[in-house]
């Protein structure tokens, strides 16, 4: 009998993933008229160390340019341009003083604070890598002009970028000024939708996340135009009110997904009607006949028609969501409550229910810099950082700078797995050299750089898709702007700087220490556990009638700081680490938390028609066994979640809570493995 094929390694099969996107050619557009015309005007005007420093700043500001809302990019490039601004004045100040071994401490400093900075999430990361780039560069590259002048070149270039995402964007759909944060709430329809039509399949969880990403980028869409304006109009308050309609349709779909029984094809109508008229601006017209088959039937329906009332106003009825918090997701409490209007404030908890609120854990994110996970993220790229400096600084003093700044772009925890992006950055390279280097051959005049520049730049946008194509892109750039500068000669020598780049921080990267995914996902995957367990405590406490906007905010929570997990999970999958046999399978844990938000979040429906409640007792006993788990894999010197199965009770005559119960077992097996 033949044997099976072994399955490729995921470490080894990573780096030829490739991404299926849409090609954005408005993106596409502004690329092509950023570094290249740039460094042209440079040129031109007999001044280019402008034109490169300003191209510089337009390629760093590129690699941010992705779809979204303007306010998104505002916030996307701007954050980091400023920081690259930031890291040229450093890095150019250095260089006034003059390089020398004096410089492989400076930039460990800034290493280990630009890592560091990556637990604070993707927009601050991608800062922190910026300016650690633009550090290198200026200390390196021989431009004159003061450092105050070179990180106004170099802001110059980003904000041209910025200028131009405001003038060329895709066409905008009915909705004036709010066409971008429409689209978004409109793809949490269309994703709902998708998800409905995979209820009972086996897409059906990972429809499920792809609903919750929908959900992510559409909160953070409304939330960056609540934060750019001093006071929401009513245009976004009534958005903000669909978005909650939305998000309680959502809950209700997720107790679907887990009944796990197919639904008729006509109950997805409903959720794209909603995104056809939020992109149209048109009503969404007549929706499918209600059903209360089941409990999860019946609450979706109900919420539909919640959905067809906010849809069917013109203007916001809450006024007291205009700062756009918590009271605008309790808009999507049903509408005789608005008519009776019957606030929280006239709901009587039970005292023993109370206590139990009370004394619910926060939920802690590992968000800090100077936290476990933010040291060891800081150490690993500060580490590779010197060490790529010393080296270089032995190897070539006069051109240093490329193999630090290489190695910038490789050690980011949080960007992929290092073997992968090591790989796919040697490849593109090399490839981008010879792109240049033909180029070179077959055009002459003092032109052909920023012909390369601008191909380079249109390039960028499209090669989000693979590490190695955006290598491609950056280096033809890189190697024009060094070309103006005064290195013609410096193609065939980034080839070598990058594989010593590579081999170094191979070495220094997957040190044991530095390559240990417990702390940078461990802490990950402790946020989301506590989160669920918040979520979970929320579902048990809240009483009938009460309103649903704290626990519709739970669970958001809790789904992204799972999805934050999921993504840091699987990059830490597609690592080459030695010791992986000793790390417990954090895709599977988190896998096991998703399930007990799906399960609670059934339970949450079940209970609001009518199931038996728990006791404080049973609930107080659940959520503590949640929370033994995410102290068990917070430190692991604490007894196991093995020993903690007395925690888990049955819970009889409340058949609501059982799958909770049986899917809290499932993850106490899986994180013992910690």
């Amino acid at each position: 009998m033949p044997r099976a094929p072994r399955a490729v390694p995921t470490w080894l099969a990573h780096p030829l993933r490739w991404q299926r996107l849409p090609v954005p050619w408005a993106a596409v557009v502004r690329g092509a008229l950023c570094a290249g015309p740039l460094l042209a005007a440079g040129l031109a005007t007999g001044h280019p160390a402008a034109g490169v420093l300003a191209g510089l700043g337009s390629m760093l500001a590129g690699v941010n340019d992705r779809p979204g809302t303007r306010r998104r990019g505002i916030v996307h490039i701007g954050l980091p341009a400023l920081a690259s601004a930031f890291g040229m004045l450093m890095g150019a100040t250095l260089q006034t003083v003059g390089a020398g071994w004096w410089v492989v401490p400076a930039l460990f400093a800034v290493g280990f604070v630009s890592g560091a900075g990556s637990v604070a999430g993707p927009v601050r990361s991608n800062a922190g890598m910026q300016m650690l780039a633009s550090t290198i560069l200026g200390a390196g590259m021989p431009l004159s002009g003061a450092p105050w002048l070179k990180a106004v070149y170099l802001l110059a270039g980003c904000l041209w970028l910025l200028l131009l995402r405001l003038v060329f964007h895709p066409p905008r759909p009915a909705g004036g000024p709010l066409s971008g944060e429409r689209a978004a709430v409109a793809t949490v329809f269309d994703a709902l939708a998708d998800a409905l039509d995979a209820v009972g399949g086996p897409g059906a969880e990972a429809a499920r996340r792809r609903l919750t990403a929908a959900l992510d980028r559409a909160d953070e869409a409304l939330r960056l135009r609540r934060l750019l304006r001093r006071r929401p109009s009513p245009g976004e308050r009534l958005l903000a009110e669909r978005l909650a309609a939305a998000t309680a349709l959502c809950e209700a779909s997720v107790a679907l997904l887990w009944e796990a029984r197919p639904l008729p094809a006509r109950v997805a109508e409903g959720p794209r009607r909603f995104a056809e008229a939020l992109r149209t601006g048109r009503p969404p017209g007549r929706l499918c006949a209600p059903e209360t088959s089941s409990p999860a039937r019946g609450a979706f329906d109900r919420a539909l028609l919640d959905a067809a009332v906010v849809f069917a106003r013109t203007e916001p009825v809450d006024a007291a969501g205009a700062d756009g918090g918590p009271a605008v997701i309790s808009g999507a409490v049903r509408p005789d409550e608005r008519e009776t209007g019957r606030g929280s404030e006239d709901r009587r908890e039970p005292e023993d229910r109370r206590e139990l609120r009370s004394e619910a854990p926060p939920v802690r994110r590992g968000r800090s810099m100077f936290g476990p996970a933010g040291r060891d993220y800081g150490l690993r790229v500060g580490l590779c950082i010197a060490v790529s400096a010393a080296v270089a600084l032995a190897l070539r003093a006069e051109h240093w700078y490329w193999l630090p700044a290489t190695a910038t772009f490789l050690v980011k925890p949080d960007l992929g797995p290092l073997f992968s992006r090591t790989v796919n950055r040697f490849a593109g390279t090399v490839a981008g050299v010879l792109v240049f280097a033909a180029a070179g051959a077959l055009l002459d005049g003092w032109w052909w750089p920023a012909l390369v520049a601008g191909a380079g730049g249109a390039l960028l946008p499209f090669a989000t898709r693979h590490f190695a194509l955006q290598t491609v892109a950056i280096t033809l750039m890189v190697l024009s702007f060094v070309h103006v500068s005064g290195d013609p000669q410096a193609a065939l020598e980034r080839i070598v700087d990058t594989s010593a780049a590579c081999a170094l921080v191979l070495v220094v990267g997957h040190l044991p220490r530095l390559a240990d995914p417990r702390r940078r996902v461990g802490h990950k995957v402790t946020a989301a556990l506590r989160a669920t367990e918040t979520y979970l405590g929320e579902v048990l406490r809240t009483e009938p009638g009460h309103d649903r906007g704290e626990r519709l905010v739970r669970r958001r929570a809790a789904y992204r700081a799972l999805g934050e997990a999921r993504a840091a999970a699987e990059t830490a999958a597609a690592e080459l680490v030695a010791a992986r046999g000793r790390n417990p399978d954090w895709l599977t844990v988190v896998t096991a938390a998703e399930r007990i938000v799906d399960a609670a979040t059934a339970c949450a429906v079940r209970l609001d028609h009518g199931a038996r409640r728990p006791t404080p007792q049973e609930a107080r006993r659940l959520c503590e066994a949640l929370t033994a788990m995410a102290d068990a894999l917070e430190d692991p010197g604490r007894p196991g979640p093995p020993a903690l199965a007395a925690q888990i009770p049955p819970v009889p005559g409340c058949a609501t809570l059982t799958d909770v119960a049986a899917e809290l077992e499932h993850l106490r097996g899986f994180a013992g493995a910690a």
